[in-house]
């Protein structure tokens, strides 16, 4: 069985569609086809169960999926291997983060440190304002972004890290004292956009509820605008995420729960088509360790104490 039949086999066993694997590998749907052809007429029976409705694995498929997984990613681990010996440098992984969100992912780069001391993982900030580039010219190997990412060179590999988003009003807001507040309720004051230089659709989910910021009655271009007309107008309202609240509060606005409970999703970024090993390596650690929630309940908390302590 040749590498690339090899690689179609398995490729269709996990995703279990002509289609599909016939995108992800950049071949023709026939070409999947008469691949597994090929090889049920040399193994002389069926690796795949084929309806109207459903692509399936029967036994004889699953026995050798199982048995052809581990050779084949040794397999690619030894061309890379060599690939880096000839370029007569030490395994390396470049992993691209914003800002301090490094300590957030702590648990999943320890574990790749623990599992994997012979590799120099590297961390790189990823600038907000043009996320994409350092992925697509190969400054990072994988990158942390917000999701939905909506770039036809650019695939999610894993959800990795999942945050609050809360409302922020200045204190002498009507809304300041509650201890909740539901998105309709948001929705009857002047909305601020994020003020950040994001694609539209992060401007949407960071902005929960469908909530239009083009209809605001403000001009805010950047963020700092919009934390100065929550800071000196109490009657505007606006959106933060969790990391604001633990790593960019300045003490001059108010962070309430909403009873909706939105969230801001992450998810590990690299370009479509094979990954280096390390790369994967990363990606089954996160997906192992499952995505690393930020506590709203924490946070809020943390949040209250710094505040009584700047009003003590």
């Amino acid at each position: 069985m040749e590498l690339r039949d090899i690689e179609i086999f398995l490729t269709l066993a996990e995703e279990l569609h002509f289609g599909r694997t016939a995108e992800r590998l950049f071949i023709s749907p026939p070409r999947v086809s008469q691949s597994i052809a090929k090889q049920e007429k040399r193994i002389g029976a069926p690796l795949f169960e084929r309806t109207s409705r459903k692509v399936a694995l029967t036994p004889l498929g699953v026995q050798l999926r199982d048995d052809l997984e581990a050779g084949y990613r040794r397999i690619l681990d030894g061309v890379e291997a060599a690939k880096s010996s000839a370029l007569g440098g030490p395994d390396a992984l470049t992993f691209g983060v914003m800002g301090p969100m490094w300590q957030d992912l702590a648990p999943i780069t320890a574990l790749f440190r623990s599992r994997f001391p012979h590799v120099d993982i590297r961390l790189r900030e990823i600038r907000i304002d043009d996320p994409f580039t350092p992925i697509r010219n190969g400054d990072v190997d994988i990158a942390l972004l917000w999701l939905p990412v909506h770039e036809p060179d650019l695939e999610v590999a894993v959800e990795a890290f999942i945050e609050p988003v809360v409302a922020m009003v200045a204190p002498a807001h009507e809304l300041a004292a509650r201890a909740s507040v539901s998105l309709a309720e948001l929705s009857a004051y002047d909305v601020l956009p994020s003020g950040l230089p994001v694609p539209d659709y992060w401007e949407a989910a960071v902005s929960p509820g469908g909530h239009a910021s083009s209809q605001t009655k403000r001009r805010v271009r950047t963020r700092e605008e919009v934390l100065w007309s929550i800071a000196e107008d109490d009657g505007a309202v606006a959106f933060a995420c969790g990391q604001g609240l633990k790593y960019y509060d300045r003490g001059a606005a108010v962070y309430i729960p909403i009873e909706e409970r939105p969230v801001l999703r992450w998810g590990m970024v690299q370009r479509v088509g094979p990954a280096g090993r390390w790369t994967r390596e990363l990606v089954d650690i996160a997906r192992e360790i499952g995505p690393i929630q930020l506590s709203l309940e924490l946070e809020l908390d943390a949040w209250w104490l710094r505040r009584l302590e700047l009003m003590s």
